[in-house]
């Protein structure tokens, strides 16, 4: 599993039937992301559903 599949960014596109990261990356960004060396994304947010509940205790 890779860091995206856990990212708020990363979402399912049911036009095109599959993943897709939201943020617009630049150039540079993109080859990396495409080719999976993108090691540490500056725009990675958890994706948890519960911070807002956990928050609101």
């Amino acid at each position: 599993m890779s860091l995206c599949d856990t990212c708020e960014n990363y979402v399912y596109d049911e036009e095109y039937e599959y993943y897709v990261c939201e943020v617009n990356l630049d150039e540079d960004e993109m080859q990396k992301f495409l080719s999976g060396s993108l090691d540490s994304c500056p725009y990675y947010r958890p994706d948890d559903e519960y911070r807002i509940v956990r928050h609101q205790m």
